[in-house]
C-alpha cells in the first residue's frame, strides 16, 4: 500500500538524505519562480502546484525523479528533451546524473505564464458573455 503524505516536507523526508537533497532543490527552484499566490500541495501522491489549475508535479522513483508539467510543458519543450526519457505528460531525470533546473526553470515559467493567460481568457470570456 502506498504512503499518504499530506505535506511537502513529509513527502521529501520519506526518501534517503541525497534524494531528499534533489528533491529539496526542485522544490525551492519551483517556489522561486512561481507567484506568491502559487497554492503548493500534495495531489496524485505527489508535490505539486497550482495557480489558476495545476502548473508542475514532480516525485522520486526508484531510479529517477518524474517531473510533470503537463502536455503542453512537454510539447513546448520537447527539443530540448534529448537524451532523457519522456512521454506526452513526464519528463524522467534519472538520479545518476546531474538536474536540468535549467530546464526546470524555464517550463516552470512558461507553464505559470500559461495558466495566466488561460485565467485571463476565462475572466474576459465571461465579462463578454455578462454583456450579451
Amino acid at each position: 500500500m502506498a504512503a499518504s503524505f499530506t505535506t511537502t516536507d513529509e513527502y521529501i523526508a520519506s526518501f534517503a538524505p541525497d534524494i531528499q537533497q534533489k528533491l529539496q532543490s526542485i522544490r525551492s527552484l519551483i517556489k522561486e519562480l512561481v507567484p506568491e499566490e502559487t497554492v503548493e500541495k500534495i495531489s496524485y501522491a505527489m508535490p505539486a502546484y497550482a495557480l489558476h489549475g495545476n502548473l508542475v508535479f514532480f516525485a522520486a522513483f526508484k531510479n529517477h525523479i518524474g517531473f510533470y508539467p503537463s502536455g503542453s510543458g512537454i510539447k513546448a519543450f520537447e527539443h530540448e528533451l534529448t537524451g532523457l526519457q519522456w512521454s506526452k505528460g513526464a519528463i524522467q531525470f534519472p538520479l545518476d546524473k546531474p538536474i536540468p533546473y535549467d530546464l526546470i526553470s524555464r517550463i516552470v515559467k512558461f507553464r505559470v505564464a500559461e495558466n495566466r493567460e488561460k485565467a485571463e481568457a476565462k475572466k474576459l470570456a465571461k465579462k463578454v458573455a455578462k454583456k450579451s
